[in-house]
């Protein structure tokens, strides 16, 4: 599944990352590599974008940028 996928409160690991250029740049500096697990804390009135919980961080990501992200769902 992707990581735009998941609903408040679910975790999962990160397994692969497809985007390219500046995002994966980005992504890769906050720490978003694999095996990194990956908590939705929230997602705005409209669903775009969504909060993660990223090792003790939160970032807001697009659902864009969320459908570039492989994750494995873990344990609720």
């Amino acid at each position: 599944m992707y990581l735009c996928e998941l609903n408040t409160g679910q975790k999962a690991r990160v397994k692969a990352l497809f985007s390219t250029g500046s995002i994966r740049r980005r992504l890769l500096d906050i720490g978003l590599v694999e095996n990194t697990e990956v908590e939705c804390v929230g997602k705005s009135p409209l669903g775009d974008p969504c909060a993660y919980l990223i090792r003790g961080a939160v970032i807001a990501i697009r659902c864009e940028d969320g459908a570039k992200i492989l994750v494995e769902r873990g344990t609720e």
